[in-house]
């Protein structure tokens, strides 16, 4: 099943790839198999010499470090290395090493992209058209890649791009909700606001039919008490951007639950090549509705904008790196989750809006209120509990199907 998240990012947790073992009758050792995906955060060498070595779907390591069977002594015990670590501890270091560089690079580009989305969106004040920029640097450099063959280029179906309509859209509302709001609002507010999303997702799929226990229900509680603790202690609060924040949820939401039921069957598709035919389409829908909602302004507002900044230079040096760190990190969120469990992935995507508040503040030094931060914090634990929270319950659903 595939899925998407981002959050802005598309939900990453349905994309998360099964592994398996393969035992080998000669050797004894189990190999690891795994569907690779060439990385396209860390320099466009490694994607040109992944993709060239390695088909659409290689069965190799995905951590990029070989996997050696270990010898199996007459006792059954692994026989140790000469430095006195086995093969599986330096691979598991390494590794260890691996995940970090690309949980440091996520949150980096996350953070990278919100400070400059916000100094670009200070001075000129149209998130429309910026929104529709992010999606058309991501579109620009997925095309790119699949020109050059540096990353491998999907397969496109009638039926593929039907069944793309529906999430698409609602990524666009989601993306473009958020950016009407961070251009209203302080970041770190939009951000908190931004951590209900599973209120709603919990909301709308019990409505569809799906049953959550009681501890999901209960972990949605310090959410919705923390987010409304924060709204009305908010020295920067908007009501369009408290909306904007909160449409953003629906949209997100929307998109994941649609997602589910519409592209299931495309399997072959991988997370970064949707999320690239995503940007594509978004792109398509966003901007003939910018031009009609603010085009008429962008003349006058460009003018404006740079007056305030001053040099030309620097406000199309804040407007690129808001566009093509969007694309970044949403890339490097599904690199991150191809190495580790959804629910990793999703306590990490929790410690990373907790950065990306802190780092905002800091950055344009936006006044905080004591009971303004008790109920961000409140909040994001309550997103914490959840993550916990469905865990458990995907453990207990597994499990079932095990039995059954």
């Amino acid at each position: 099943m595939i899925s998407l998240n981002l959050s802005p990012s598309l939900n990453p947790g349905l994309l998360h790839k099964t592994r398996t073992r393969q035992q080998n009758p000669t050797r004894l050792s189990s190999l690891l198999v795994s569907v690779d995906k060439p990385s396209i955060n860390l320099g466009f060498s490694q994607i040109r010499d992944s993709a060239a070595k390695r088909p659409f779907l290689s069965l190799t390591n995905p951590s990029g470090f070989s996997s050696r069977s270990r010898s199996i002594s007459a006792t059954g015990s692994p026989d140790p290395n000469p430095d006195g670590d086995s093969d599986e501890a330096k691979n598991k270091k390494a590794k260890n090493l691996q995940l970090g560089i690309v949980f440091g690079l996520w949150y980096f580009q996350n953070i990278v992209f919100n400070i400059f989305n916000k100094k670009a969106l200070n001075v000129f004040p149209y998130p429309w058209l910026l929104a529709s920029f992010q999606l058309f640097a991501g579109s620009i450099w997925m095309l790119i890649l699949w020109s050059f063959k540096l990353y491998p280029c999907p397969k496109i179906s009638k039926p593929f791009i039907i069944a793309l309509l529906g999430p698409a859209l609602f990524h666009t509302i989601g993306h473009i909700s958020a950016c009407v709001s961070f251009s209203k609002v302080a970041v770190s507010f939009t951000h908190v606001i931004k951590s209900a999303e599973p209120v709603f997702s919990v909301i709308f799929s019990s409505f569809l039919g799906d049953s959550y226990p009681l501890a999901v229900w209960l972990s949605i509680l310090p959410i919705v008490m923390g987010c409304s603790l924060a709204a009305v202690t908010e020295v920067s609060f908007n009501l369009g951007g408290l909306s904007g924040a909160m449409i953003s949820n629906v949209g997100f939401v929307l998109r994941n639950i649609y997602s589910k039921r519409s592209l299931q069957s495309f399997k072959e598709i991988d997370g970064l090549n949707l999320y690239g035919c995503i940007s594509i389409l978004a792109l398509v829908y966003l901007f003939p509705v910018a031009i009609f909602v603010e085009g008429s302004h962008w003349v006058q507002g460009y003018h404006k904008a740079i007056a305030s900044v001053g040099k030309p230079s620097t406000f199309y040096f804040w407007v690129l790196l808001s566009g093509v760190f969007y694309h970044l990190y949403n890339q490097s969120s599904y690199q991150a989750l191809d190495e580790i469990s959804p629910l990793t992935f999703s306590v990490g995507n929790t410690m990373k809006r907790v950065v990306v508040i802190v780092s905002t503040v800091l950055v344009f030094r936006n006044p905080v209120r004591p009971l303004n931060a008790l109920g961000s914090a409140i909040a994001i634990f309550g997103t914490f509990l959840y993550s916990q929270a469905t865990a458990k319950k995907k453990k207990i659903e597994a499990g079932d199907e095990k039995k059954n």
